[in-house]
């Protein structure tokens, strides 16, 4: 039986005095995979924020990774945030330092002291991305795809139970977006919950999934693009 990551119930959000999302009614369950469309403005980075508490709920009910949003302390947001992973378009990488560094970077500041630790976690992760032997280069030095691949492996550092990718092919070429979308596919087969902004609708279509669409202050699934 799956377990629920996510789920809203009525919920609105509102940002910045402005009633931005209403009404949202939704489950996301272990290994759901699901992608969420809609034009630029209509909420769907509200919706991300939301998750991951970084804005408050006007009026609903809601539960991320196990925590309550209605009743999250400042203090316990870190730790809600550590059950989730985040990928970004622009990739957010630090082009100062190498592959190792990055990762490394990220599982010190959740609280990992033991480097022989962090090595096998970021080994680890490098295996699953398909990138073991980057692990000692410099970010300039990788292709866009490749670049992707290691913010995925950061975002799943910490084996989250949901990931949130905000148009994670944007700036990627078909070919390299195919192979980027069946390595969220291979995540998602493992039980990893993934939500996907995009709208990159010929690879959705190689690569199905649900989908939720955001428009008129609304999120709801559809049958199809």
């Amino acid at each position: 039986m799956f377990m629920s990551v996510l789920s809203f119930e009525q919920v609105s959000i509102s940002q910045d005095g402005v009633n931005t999302l209403e009404d949202i009614n939704l489950t996301i369950n272990e290994g759901d995979f699901y992608y969420l469309i809609g034009k630029t403005g209509s909420g769907k980075s509200t919706f991300f924020r939301s998750i991951i508490a970084e804005i408050g709920l006007e009026s609903g009910t809601a539960s991320v990774a196990g925590y309550s949003l209605n009743t999250i302390k400042r203090s316990e947001v870190p730790f809600l945030r550590r059950k989730l992973g985040f990928v970004f378009q622009d990739f957010q990488l630090l082009t100062d330092r190498n592959v190792e560094k990055n990762l490394s970077f990220v599982l010190e500041a959740t609280g990992h002291t033991n480097k022989d630790e962090i090595r096998f976690k970021i080994e680890e992760v490098l295996a699953r991305v398909g990138m073991s032997s980057a692990i000692s280069k410099r970010i300039h030095r990788l292709s866009g795809g490749e670049q992707q691949r290691i913010c995925i492996a950061r975002a799943i550092l910490n084996n989250p139970v949901l990931l949130l990718a905000d148009e994670p092919t944007g700036h990627l070429d078909p070919e390299v977006s195919l192979e980027i979308m069946q390595l969220f596919k291979e995540l998602n087969q493992s039980g990893m919950a993934i939500i996907m902004a995009s709208h990159d609708y010929n690879t959705m279509a190689k690569v199905p999934g649900q989908i939720l669409k955001c428009e008129g202050g609304k999120i709801f699934p559809v049958a199809s693009l």
